[in-house]
């Protein structure tokens, strides 16, 4: 994916001009997530990174998945092992995932190498701390390859770049209606802001907003 649509998208994510007045950030990333004000990516060397202090700050650990919102900070990585970030320290979560989502409310979302969607509910995702700390994931129906979640609801594409989006879904019940409500257009990825913009890129590399 184009790495300057990605820089774009976060500068629009984090922008509150409905013009979506945006502008290019120095560095190279092959992946970046916005969120509760924050700013976490990683590069094509699995290496994390945040935007603080107008400058990139790099983090311990590898990852090629990274995202950020009310329910903190996640990733996957290379082997698809789940991690959260607790303190200063990336503490592995139970599960297997190829992309991570925070941005719901204090619940995470994700996909795993298989395309099924799975949910984690808000007293799994506050509540953990430790490697030993439950984590009872609930599996979607359908499959999909990207999935972002916000407050109005959860977004996802699936490998034919079809649009889905699920509602009803709460901190206690993130799995939603279970029925997928599809949505006219074509991605690649798409991504929900915490205030329920919705963003996605298309194969070309543009990018949209609903």
């Amino acid at each position: 994916m184009d790495v300057r649509s990605l820089i774009l998208l976060v500068q629009c994510l984090l922008g509150t001009s409905v013009a979506m007045t945006c502008r290019e950030v120095p560095g190279s990333l092959k992946q970046i997530d916005a969120g509760v004000g924050q700013v976490f990516g990683v590069n094509d060397k699995n290496l994390i990174y945040t935007f603080y202090g107008g400058t990139w700050t790099k983090l311990p650990g590898t990852l090629k998945h990274v995202s950020v919102g009310p329910s903190g900070v996640w990733g996957a990585n290379r082997n698809n092992y789940i991690y959260k970030l607790v303190g200063a320290n990336w503490v592995r979560v139970p599960g297997l995932l190829k992309q991570v989502d925070a941005g719901g409310d204090q619940f995470a979302a994700g996909v795993n190498m298989n395309d099924n969607v799975y949910c984690l509910g808000r007293d799994a995702t506050v509540g953990f701390s430790r490697g030993n700390s439950p984590a009872p994931w609930q599996r979607l129906p359908g499959a999909l390859m990207y999935y972002s979640c916000g407050p109005n609801g959860c977004w996802g594409v699936n490998s034919k770049q079809d649009i889905y989006l699920m509602k009803g879904v709460t901190p206690t019940a993130c799995m939603g209606s279970r029925n997928w409500q599809k949505i006219e257009g074509k991605l690649v990825m798409i991504e929900v802001g915490t205030d329920g913009s919705v963003y996605g890129v298309n194969a070309g590399g543009d990018v949209y907003r609903r």
